[in-house]
């Protein structure tokens, strides 16, 4: 009845629609890891690396020497997408670590890119840190499994990188690089 006050006519027609099911999925596959200490005697890398097991199996550790008391950590991390040399993409970001510790729900972003090494490392208090910082076998699997069915950027190359900057200088850059299909 309010369909036809408001002029419209209910018309009964039948379709027939053929749905095809395709699968859609993210995947990545790390390519390279590699790490640089700016500052040796503040921060030294004592090893990392990517292994990889299989042909489906990979996985990144690394082990910084913290060798001086770091009483602030800011870390600025970006994600290139490789276009004649790898670009800017979608995320340059830097935190304050010591706070972003204290209350990990601040910055979403940070809190997902977190998330990733959280169970694996000891990055797990805020500031000072007097002791290594660990992360071990940060698995493509784990990355994968925490990503979304269909991600919004195209396939091709990238680079995760991160500067850690403590005590107001830089000291530790690490790249992850990987290719995402």
């Amino acid at each position: 009845m309010i369909n036809q006050v408001r002029g419209y006519k209910q018309i009964n027609r039948q379709y027939t629609i053929a749905f095809t099911k395709t699968q859609i999925y993210s995947h990545i596959e790390f390519t390279n890891f590699k790490c640089t200490s700016m500052a040796k005697d503040v921060a030294d890398i004592e090893y990392c690396f990517l292994k990889s097991v299989n042909r489906t199996y990979q996985y990144l550790s690394t082990r910084i020497k913290v060798l001086k008391l770091l009483n602030s950590l800011k870390v600025n991390f970006g994600l290139h997408q490789q276009i004649n040399g790898y670009k800017p993409f979608l995320y340059n970001i830097t935190i304050d670590g010591c706070q972003f510790m204290k209350n990990t729900k601040s910055n979403v972003v940070a809190k997902y890119f977190y998330d990733f090494i959280r169970n694996i490392s000891n990055l797990n208090h805020s500031c000072p840190y007097n002791h290594d910082i660990i992360m071990e076998k940060l698995t493509s699997e784990t990355i994968n499994s925490r990503l979304p069915k269909t991600l919004p950027f195209p396939t091709g190359n990238y680079m995760f990188q991160t500067y850690w900057i403590a005590n107001e200088k830089y000291r530790v850059v690490t790249k992850i690089y990987f290719c995402h299909y």
